[in-house]
């Protein structure tokens, strides 16, 4: 690992927005950064794999393009020049989504999707489209397509998934900003193995429109990923808002109260380390601790809490049975006929269980249930600080249900999924093994400002700040 000030970085290590600074006032040039990323990719992603498809010839011509619009005196978007990543289950125009599949190896979209739409229209240029498993149904980035991508970290161990391989790019200095997603754990998880910042806002703030599959879009989330929050809130300040096609997507930039709290009122920050079931790794609970007292130290009312509606093992049964209940009829369409094509992760998905009906509904009641639990809780708070996973990024091959169970990994993120929250991962130490440990925020719908404005306090304040990985 190593340790540097930000400012000091090379090019490939930048923040977007920093980037986006220098292009303008000429400090350096669009095709540089773009160069500066192709040289690193070259030499490194040999070792990470989390690439599918490099657009290199397209984005040194963009590249080209934007520094004659910077040397023209034209308008400037706030990621001019500036390269990005995709996760490989969001719609590029004329560039292969795969989908971590053979089923859609040569799938070719017509349209962008409208989060990707929104980037190109800030500046910003596609550079990368990042792994996945296959159908983006699984928390390790693997599949007969582009194989298994690596963790930056210690290249024995997983970035996780399903954004594995765009939170391994952006931690390996291959792009400084990219599009996730997330249904359960996605984003934030794959952040947290990789120590990076992710951002899965209120449910339709960000249009889900050009992601597959469409399947439970009521879940989904797109969000932004990158090294820093502060390039995290500069992404989500470019995607949000409604386009007018995704029916969750109803809410125009701002048009909701970013924060609730009454003015004049101590912002109230309720903590808590035993939300996830089995045993959460020490260093992690120490993580979220010290990062209560540094709020505390900031002025901020910090108690610690216990929110026992999280730990209903029974409700994320309910959540999951629905996720693949849902998912196995509407994958027919693409794999009936072609099973053997499919990677472990896929075959396990078309052969899960359909629910019954009784069963269904009880998912939606549980969710239901959730959703006012948190509604009572955010009466009192305007904040909870919890884990991101129970252990940090574990060897390849462990997340199964015999080391460590989806239900365990994912239990402290995928009820912010069920209830629409916003929650944002936050790098904030390197553990013993020198592994991320990432710490989780989460605020009332609608409150993204909250959350984005205390991340950037605990990650600049954080002994992680300005450590990447060295490889």
């Amino acid at each position: 690992m190593k340790n540097q000030s930000t400012t000091k970085d090379p090019v490939y290590y930048q923040e977007a927005g920093k980037l986006a600074e220098m292009i303008r006032t000429k400090e350096i040039s669009s095709v540089e950064v773009v160069q500066a990323h192709l040289d690193r990719i070259a030499e490194v992603n040999p070792k990470v794999n989390g690439i599918v498809t490099l657009m290199s010839e397209q984005a040194l011509k963009s590249a080209d393009l934007a520094d004659k619009a910077v040397r023209n005196g034209d308008q400037l978007g706030p990621l001019h020049g500036v390269p990005f990543s995709i996760k490989d289950v969001i719609d590029t125009a004329g560039i292969a989504t795969k989908r971590g599949s053979k089923i859609f190896e040569n799938y070719i979209p017509e349209k962008d999707a409208t989060a990707v739409s929104r980037m190109k229209n800030a500046g910003a240029i596609p550079l990368i489209k990042s792994n996945v498993p296959e159908f983006s149904t699984h928390l390790e980035s693997d599949n007969l397509v582009t194989g298994r991508s690596n963790n930056p970290w210690n290249l024995n161990y997983t970035p996780g998934g399903s954004s594995g391989g765009e939170a391994a790019v952006i931690a390996a200095g291959f792009s400084p900003i990219g599009l996730g997603s997330d249904v359960a754990i996605s984003l934030r998880g794959p952040a947290a193995f990789t120590g990076i910042a992710a951002l899965k806002a209120t449910h339709g703030r960000v249009p889900y429109t050009g992601h597959f599959p469409q399947a439970l879009s009521r879940f989904w989330h797109i969000g932004a990923m990158a090294r820093t929050v502060r390039d995290v809130a500069l992404g989500y300040s470019i995607i949000n808002g409604a386009d007018g096609i995704d029916g969750y997507s109803i809410f125009a930039k701002d048009a909701a109260p970013a924060i609730f709290r009454i003015p004049g009122k101590k912002m109230r920050v309720g903590w808590s380390t035993n939300l996830a079931y089995g045993k959460t790794d020490p260093e992690i609970a120490a993580a979220v601790e010290a990062t209560a007292k540094q709020l505390e130290t900031l002025g901020y009312e910090v108690e610690q809490v216990r929110l026992p509606f999280m730990e209903n093992e029974d409700a994320l049964d309910s959540y999951f049975n629905l996720i693949y209940g849902e998912l196995v009829p509407y994958m027919e369409q693409f794999t009936k006929g072609r099973e053997s094509e499919l990677h472990v992760t896929g075959k396990n998905l078309i052969n899960y269980p359909l629910l019954k009906a009784n069963d269904y509904a009880k998912a939606l009641t549980n969710i239901e249930k959730l959703k006012s639990s948190f509604a009572n809780y955010f009466l009192n708070y305007d904040v909870l600080l919890c884990p991101v996973n129970p252990m940090t990024a574990t060897e390849h091959g462990l997340i199964n249900e015999k080391d460590f169970t989806a239900n365990q990994v994912m239990a402290a993120t995928a009820p912010f999924n069920m209830t629409g929250l916003p929650a944002l991962s936050v790098p904030a130490r390197i553990s013993s093994k020198g592994l991320p440990i990432n710490i989780q925020l989460v605020s009332r719908w609608f409150d993204e400002a909250t959350i984005l404005e205390l991340g950037d306090k605990i990650q600049t304040g954080s002994e992680a700040y300005g450590l990447h990985p060295v490889l």
